[in-house]
């Protein structure tokens, strides 16, 4: 496959309550991109995302799932993420492998517990985030009862950048007030025909497009003086300052979707990467020294493991992200969590369980390694002469805790390894044995 640069990737994570769709938004990418001849569903057990048989058995994501795809000459990185807060562990350290958080929502539901969760763990750590409403088609879709739900549960600065003119049983067209058009999609979906926007709605775009003028013309100077001078912006100026907005989480945009029905998910993607954030744009992160880490793809290799599992004939797989510089096949670097030596013999890029060798990746970019010796998840690999590690991710603390046992003394040994991988993949679990108890404790999120 083709070598992407740092200006050509785009790093994504898709959160929301369990049952949003966002393992099916994952999906759709993929199909409308070329990546897979045909979308597999949740009940069809053939989704690229939920391929272990654990989540086939329970009908939705239990682990993040790295997935990638090639659109309009970009890299998108795609990390669904399970909706239930019982795998938080999963969307916490995905949300230090992406760039934009895309928060998707049952627009039956609106704001459910589990959207009102991930929410604050990306504010945590102040991902910029947009969002999209999904299941448009649903007969008891209420668009403007999500909106107000969102308002009043997550922020004042969500903004309309489109809105349904037609939901329900039948969905087929979105108002886009950026563009000040009308996008119809065929009974498929797809690509959108675009059309002038009716007369009687115009009125009700106007209204809303001048409102993100405004707002896109705050989160820039200059873009403020243009406004003032002319009392609008191009459609460029409004992008370029609603880019701006989302990188300091001052607007949350909001999309309009059928994951099921492929409609609006053209210019979901166009949106992505053309406007998204990349790691260029994002502030560095914070190493053990107290020193800001720029991306910088002229500097010495560097990247963060954020997530470990171990799969069936292959063992463990460390997944990461390029922070600086570029790696390639073969290189020695220092693991400086632990002071160890790794050489990274081989590398990936993953969609579900399917991997692709690739020679080289570079900073910006997600792969994943095999066969490290000494190396797991939240671990730093730096080129020889850097000494810090990259602060880890911050679990949240256990709420949860249970004993538990062999069924025979001679099975002990098995236990302690199964735990052992179990905290591997998801560090939010903690084993302890209790001397006081004499117990095995498991603590949890759920």
């Amino acid at each position: 496959m083709k070598t992407y640069q740092t200006d050509q990737i785009k790093n994504i994570v898709l959160l929301g309550n369990s049952g949003s769709g966002k393992t099916i938004l994952g999906e759709t990418m993929l199909f409308n991109s070329g990546s897979i001849e045909r979308r597999g569903t949740i009940e069809g057990k053939n989704t690229v995302s939920d391929y272990r048989p654990i989540e086939h058995e329970n009908g939705n994501s239990i682990f993040s799932t790295v997935l990638f795809t090639e659109y309009l000459n970009k890299k998108i990185n795609i990390i669904d993420t399970p909706g239930l807060d019982d795998f938080s562990g999963g969307v916490v350290s995905s949300l230090y492998a992406a760039d934009l958080a895309v928060m998707v929502i049952n627009v039956q539901n609106g704001v459910e517990v589990g959207t009102e969760i991930h929410f604050r763990h990306a504010g945590s750590v102040q991902k910029p985030m947009i969002m999209v409403i999904n299941g448009l088609d649903h007969e008891k879709a209420n668009f403007e009862k999500s909106i107000e739900m969102m308002k009043e549960r997550l922020s004042s600065d969500i903004m309309l950048v489109q809105y349904p003119l037609n939901e329900g049983v039948g969905f087929n067209t979105v108002i886009d007030v950026i563009r000040m058009k009308m996008l119809r999609y065929g009974k498929d979906g797809g690509k959108a025909e675009i059309l002038d926007i009716p007369a009687d709605e115009a009125a009700r775009a106007a209204e809303l497009h001048y409102a993100l003028v405004e707002r896109a013309a705050e989160s820039d100077e200059a873009l403020m003086e243009q406004f003032f001078a002319n009392d609008t912006l191009t459609e460029e100026e409004i992008k370029k300052g609603l880019a701006k907005g989302i990188i300091s989480r001052s607007i949350f945009p909001v999309f309009c979707i059928s994951a099921k029905n492929n409609t609006g998910i053209d210019s979901l993607m166009d949106f992505i990467v053309n406007e998204a954030p990349s790691i260029s744009d994002m502030p560095g992160l914070k190493n053990s020294k107290g020193q800001i880490v720029k991306a910088d793809p002229a500097g010495a290799a560097s990247l963060y493991i954020f997530k470990s599992s171990i799969e069936e004939h292959i063992g463990e797989i460390n997944y990461f992200r390029v922070l600086s510089g570029k790696i390639s096949e073969n290189l020695d670097v220092i693991n400086t969590s632990n002071g160890t030596r790794e050489r990274l013999a081989q590398l990936y890029v993953c969609s579900g369980k399917n991997r692709t060798k690739v020679p080289v990746i570079h900073t910006g970019d997600i792969g994943a390694l095999v066969k490290l010796k000494n190396t797991r998840m939240g671990h730093t690999l730096n080129a020889p002469g850097n000494d810090w590690t990259y602060e880890g991710v911050i679990f949240p603390e256990p709420k949860y805790r249970t004993a538990i046992k062999a069924l025979s003394e001679s099975d002990d040994e098995k236990l302690g390894e199964a735990l052992g991988k179990i905290h591997l993949e998801d560090p939010t679990i903690i084993v302890e044995y209790s001397k006081e108890l004499k117990q095995i404790l498991v603590h949890g999120q759920g």
